[in-house]
């Protein structure tokens, strides 16, 4: 199967942090791939933008080096690469001080191109003076999109705050709040596995799924950010956004069209039908040291540390669609293996035909993000041969790179997708202000309840499944966690 690459409209595209992280190893390379594709017209140009004074010719050769490190010398096209620098240009801003506003405002108004985008990949206290900039001196205009990277704010108040800040100079439809996770391949098959497909859609409730399980672990710690992950944990950093976001994408009811204010407005009902999660329904924990590394502790830098580096919740949905069905979600640091999924678990028969047969399991339909991004299917078959009624069970597979053939090795990036969307004026994929907002409420209360119980992290083994209290969380209903592995 060949995907249909679209291309967009030519476009300036500003990268403010242009020689950070992210931009060398995510969205430059992203960018390299979308013009590989044919997506990216040859009248696109990309601006860095930082503090650093550069010229051209040292920016281009930082992001040369990058396209070596993050795509691999032997996957680059030499004379597509030769090309894509060619399209690159920097510009020395002081986003707090007047350096470099004038020049990048000339530089843009030069063979301006129909769409102007500007990516905010840097942390968050310069959203707000970057974007008071862009509006004040013009470079921003009423068409013109802004991007902003997590973390949106700390807790409610700082992300209203951030979102006033951004109100001030760019209307709710030019913001972008952009969640990687949503870019993925898999999470938009969702959508269309439910929405496509008359056979999921009148079985996607209490009626007929026993529960849900949303899984992302990770297998490294936290580095060397430690004492930044810190003043976060796995609930700011993970479940207010990527969780939250798998959550109402599963949970949500269809929108009356595929358009981005319907598909964030069934989210947001979604966030706000959320229950408040009881104490007894919230697990947090901290790694021990293991064959990989020091303890949570150690790695965060402070002995007394509460943050919590794992967390499971069993949430529950109060509306007509989910009333009685829980939602089990946990994330992790130093867990047994890096997996990202979604497995609706579906109820038993309501009569059992085979009552001298082994148990077997429920039929599970899941929804891999990572590793080996695909759908899987589990169905209760009899098993070949004399013998007996024999029941096993199988998977229906759709791991992509098997079933779309070899050109689902080369999927799009996450960011390169929403990137893309963000020069088509599309939201779909993107938080809104008043999502976000929900979001952190809910979020807060929980944080704000380990506040003031003085609660303290469980510890759990490394390279293990996490605390024991969080198995607890499932047997105490009669459920189990799926595996983590690979």
């Amino acid at each position: 199967m060949v995907s249909r690459v679209i291309p967009v409209e030519p476009f300036d595209l500003v990268i403010f942090g242009g020689t950070g992280d992210l931009a060398r190893r995510k969205i430059l390379p992203g960018l390299y791939r979308r013009m590989l594709a044919g997506q990216m017209p040859t009248e696109a140009r990309i601006i860095g933008a930082a503090r650093s004074k550069l010229s051209h010719k040292a920016f281009r050769e930082m992001i040369a080096e990058a396209l070596d490190t993050f795509i691999g010398a032997e996957k680059l096209d030499p004379e597509m690469a030769k090309t894509f620098l060619s399209r690159l240009h920097y510009m020395h801003v002081d986003a707090m001080g007047e350096d470099g506003w004038d020049d990048l405002g000339a530089l843009l108004d030069k063979d301006a191109n129909p769409v102007r985008a500007f990516y905010l990949s840097v942390g968050p206290s310069l959203f707000g003076p970057i974007a008071e900039k862009l509006y004040n001196t013009g470079i921003a205009t009423s068409s013109s999109r802004i991007v902003v990277e997590k973390p949106l704010g700390h807790d409610l108040a700082s992300a209203k705050a951030l979102n006033a800040q951004l109100a001030e100079s760019f209307d709710e439809r030019q913001v972008y709040r952009i969640d990687h996770y949503l870019g993925k391949e898999t999470v938009q098959n969702l959508m269309a596995v439910r929405f496509a497909n008359a056979l999921f859609e009148p079985l996607w409730n209490a009626r007929h799924v026993d529960h849900v399980q949303i899984t992302v672990s990770e297998s490294i710690g936290t580095g060397g950010r430690g004492a930044y992950y810190d003043k976060s944990g796995a609930m700011r950093d993970m479940v207010q956004n990527h969780l939250m976001q798998l959550l109402c994408l599963t949970a949500m009811e269809p929108p009356g069209r595929f358009e981005a204010d319907r598909v964030r407005d069934e989210k947001l009902k979604v966030i706000r039908a959320l229950e408040p999660v009881q104490p007894d329904e919230a697990v947090r924990g901290q790694y021990r040291a293991g064959p990989e590394g020091p303890d949570y502790k150690t790695d965060a830098e402070n002995p007394d540390s509460r943050t919590e580096s794992y967390v499971a919740l069993k949430v529950h949905i109060a509306n007509w669609r989910w009333t009685g069905t829980p939602f089990y979600l946990r994330t992790g640091k130093r867990l047994r293996a890096r997996m990202s999924e979604i497995a609706v678990i579906f109820k038993e028969p309501p009569h059992a035909i085979f009552p001298k047969l082994p148990a077997h399991q429920s039929n599970a339909l899941v929804i891999r993000l990572q590793p080996d991004e695909g759908i899987t299917m589990r169905m209760t078959i009899k098993e070949p041969g004399p013998g007996g009624m024999r029941l096993a069970d199988v998977p229906l597979d759709m791991t992509f790179a098997d079933a779309l053939g070899p050109d689902a090795g080369d999927m799009p990036d996450a960011y390169e997708r929403l990137i893309m969307d963000v020069i088509r004026g599309d939201q779909t994929l993107f938080m809104r202000g008043d999502e976000v907002e929900a979001a952190w409420e809910w979020t807060d209360a929980i944080l704000d309840d380990w506040q003031e119980r003085r609660d303290v992290p469980k510890p759990y083994d490394a390279g293990g499944s996490g605390p024991e209290d969080a198995l607890a969380l499932m047997h105490h209903d009669g459920r189990r966690w799926r595996e983590i592995e690979v």
